[in-house]
């Protein structure tokens, strides 16, 4: 796939993110409890194809609670850096805008590769490795972009891929304090195997997937399957062109996405 043939690319600083590797109807969606931020947010997060998409997943029952957590904060003067104020000076208000925690919670999977294996060839050596989305194509109808949440770009909505010689993928999404209040972090991640077919194509057969990290000052571990949650996966034409790898998805909206291999300190978002 010549670089010529690309769909023009806007920089992430303009607000992209990557492409889907799930797509579930809103009917097949797990119920988060009305008014708060959970799970159903968190799996609609792991779906998206942009920036935009986030935040509309962010605004499903959870915007206004995370408004209120925020103007706590603002309230109790915490500092930007300060990240034991908020879950202190807020609890309660924070523990509203979330749901809690399950009664069982679920452990985190901390190597989801481990094991994991793809069905037919291993993946190109060229694939091999992490890589950070640094661009991707803007959709072709404006009109039908929502106002985003904030108007500046989201640095915590970073997305990689990191691709194993054995065919596992993981996709990752961080979700900071910007996003959920002083305090709160989770890392989205959805996982499965890399199927090869033909030279330049692959598709992202999505197994499993959770949310991880502080939350009201206690840790959570969220799944992202379930019986009403089904990954179906996505297919892309792939390339590598002077270190910049770029998958177009295998459809007819040829959404194009391009990354950078990431260096030790950015592998770590």
């Amino acid at each position: 796939m010549p670089s010529s043939r690309l769909l023009p690319v806007l920089l992430l600083a303009l607000g992209a993110a990557l492409p889907a590797v799930a797509q579930t109807s809103s009917s097949q969606r797990a119920r988060t409890v009305a008014g708060v931020c959970g799970a159903t947010n968190w799996a609609c997060v792991a779906e998206c194809i942009d920036a935009e998409c986030v935040d509309t997943c962010m605004r499903q029952d959870c915007e206004q609670a995370l408004e209120r957590l925020k103007a706590c904060t603002q309230r109790a003067g915490c500092a930007p850096n300060d990240a034991e104020c908020g879950p202190r000076a807020c609890l309660p208000i924070c523990q509203r805008s979330f749901e809690p925690a399950p009664p069982s919670p679920e452990k985190e999977v901390p190597a989801p590769c481990e094991g994991v294996k793809a069905r037919g060839a291993a993946p190109p050596r060229a694939l091999v490795g992490t890589w950070t989305l640094v661009a991707a194509s803007l959709p072709e109808d404006e009109t039908v972009r929502e106002e985003r949440i904030e108007a500046q770009p989201r640095s915590d909505y970073a997305r990689s891929l990191q691709v194993t010689p054995s065919g596992c993928f993981v996709l990752r999404t961080s979700l900071e304090a910007a996003t959920l209040g002083q305090g709160n972090s989770l890392v989205v991640r959805a996982w499965g195997t890399l199927d090869v077919s033909g030279e330049d194509r692959v598709r992202l057969r999505t197994r499993d997937g959770q949310a991880v990290g502080p939350v009201c000052g206690d840790k959570r571990v969220i799944p992202l399957t379930g019986p009403k949650l089904k990954f179906r996966g996505s297919a892309y034409v792939w390339d590598l062109e002077e270190g910049v790898l770029t998958l177009m998805v295998d459809d007819e909206t040829k959404q194009t996405f391009q990354f950078e291999r990431a260096t030790p300190e950015r592998g770590k978002q």
